[in-house]
């Protein structure tokens, strides 16, 4: 693995010690900010975002520890019911959440259904972004919708190989995607890599998907040489400052 900072765009906290709900009947192993914290040395993460996953549901106060004890430079990804009130937005902005995640391939998050409308909401209310957990062909009749909204992107390159040509629409109309998760995808990495930075090189983002869930493959550091192969001399952009951008690290918390 090259010498290279990296801010790892998607990574989850599951610590027992804050409420964890089974999905589908299965439940997570612990994996806390310590044990994430050993495998970030090794990878030399300089920062990231801890996305909230159907295991956490609505749950807030996990991703408000996690994020106190990672400390500058690491910011959060929620789930929210569409009521939530905009000053519970506020607040979380405050503590470091940056986004907001629609949970459809697991559950566990508001419905699609209110993409739009809260979507837009949270951007109004605390600049955040809007992430989808989705195979990315069940998004065709929505590539419209999506693209109008202030930011989004995808998660794990949107996940299977049917869904490639929609992803790729969206990222011609200013969507970005994770390069996470390639022990969970259906598709051919490589490739999607390569055409996705055929058409925007500051659209891809790389995560770890660290502990990798239900994953087919957990994450193994081969998979940043793979991205670093494929993508030259963007490198440092994908593995950091593309997505250091996206979510505003810049700005104070």
């Amino acid at each position: 693995m090259a010498e290279y900072n990296v801010f790892d765009s998607h990574f989850h906290i599951i610590d027992h010690t804050f409420p964890v709900v089974e999905n589908n009947g299965f439940l997570p192993d612990h994996f806390d900010v310590a044990a994430y914290q050993v495998h970030a040395d090794r990878l030399k993460v300089v920062g990231g975002a801890v996305v909230s996953g159907s295991f956490q549901e609505f749950d807030q106060t996990y991703l408000r520890d996690a994020l106190t004890r990672l400390g500058p430079g690491f910011v959060g990804v929620t789930q929210l019911p569409a009521s939530v009130t905009d000053a519970e937005i506020t607040d979380l902005d405050r503590a470091g959440v940056r986004a907001v995640r629609f949970n459809v391939r697991r559950g566990g998050s508001e419905s699609i259904g209110n993409l739009e409308t809260f979507a837009r909401r949270v951007h109004e209310v605390a600049g955040w972004h809007t992430e989808l957990y989705v195979d990315a062909a069940d998004l065709a009749e929505l590539v419209d919708v999506i693209s109008g909204l202030p930011a989004v992107s995808v998660d794990h390159l949107g996940l299977t190989d049917a869904g490639l040509p929609v992803l790729l629409e969206l990222v011609e109309r200013g969507v970005r995607v994770k390069a996470t998760g390639f022990g969970r995808v259906e598709l051919d990495v490589r490739e999607a890599v390569r055409r996705i930075m055929d058409i925007d090189p500051t659209a891809l983002m790389f995560g770890s998907d660290l502990p990798s869930t239900r994953a087919r493959r957990p994450f193994e550091d081969a998979d940043i040489d793979l991205l670093i192969e494929e993508v030259g001399d963007d490198a440092d952009a994908v593995l950091r400052t593309n997505a250091e951008r996206f979510y505003r690290i810049s700005e104070p918390r």
